[in-house]
């Protein structure tokens, strides 16, 4: 069967998180559409996400092996081992489905935290004297990103002089991020404006759910 690796980057409960509500049912429905996939899930607030420092690394992102590794402390060891378990959980995956709310114009920062523990040299990129490059393209991988905001972009109900994507970095990062993995596809599905007068909660999950049965389809 396929993998479909949902990432969860949200410290509320489903039911009181939009982000996750969103997912939840691009999930269900990309399911119903494609029954060959399983899910697995990782929710990076509740499950052990290491903090990775120096003590890690034999060089550029290169994890410790060997005598190296023997001398580290058990807590080290444990990080390490749980770094290359979410390293391997990652790249055994087709599809990712990254939920999130928008954080101080970006995503909370245990995701960026995750990230961290994935990009590993010679598992996800190549070091080498002539650059860096991702070693994610070996199959077609996909992932989409839902996004949960409480105001619409462009601003809606402030005035201040950014507009669109400008203030809105989490996109822009992950596009960056997953391309310099070389996973060509990650494309946005937003939930908007959740917290202003004319919109709300339901209104945005409704229009946001509007999009999702051509989005599942495209996602296959």
């Amino acid at each position: 069967m396929k993998k479909l690796l949902y990432i969860v980057a949200s410290s509320k409960p489903e039911s009181l998180s939009s982000c996750q509500r969103g997912a939840r049912i691009f999930l269900n429905c990309f399911l119903e559409q494609h029954p060959e996939y399983v899910i697995e899930e990782i929710n990076v607030f509740h499950d052990a996400i290491p903090q990775p420092n120096d003590h890690h690394f034999l060089s550029r992102a290169t994890l410790v092996n060997g005598d190296r590794f023997r001398q580290l402390s058990e807590q080290d060891q444990n990080i390490v081992n749980r770094m290359q378990q979410l390293c391997d959980q990652f790249k055994s995956a087709d599809r990712y489905v990254i939920a999130a709310p928008m954080w101080t114009l970006s995503f909370p920062y245990k995701l960026k935290q995750y990230l961290d523990c994935l990009i590993l040299n010679d598992q996800t990129i190549s070091i080498s004297p002539k650059g860096v490059k991702g070693l994610l393209h070996t199959k077609k991988r996909k992932a989409i990103y839902i996004q949960s905001s409480a105001d619409i972009y462009p601003f809606k109900s402030m005035s201040i002089p950014f507009v669109g994507t400008r203030v809105n970095h989490g996109i822009t990062y992950l596009y960056d991020v997953f391309r310099f993995l070389g996973i060509e596809c990650i494309e946005p599905l937003l939930i908007q404006g959740t917290e202003i007068d004319d919109s709300g909660i339901e209104l945005a999950l409704a229009k946001a759910s509007g999009e999702v049965a051509h989005r599942c389809e495209a996602f296959k």
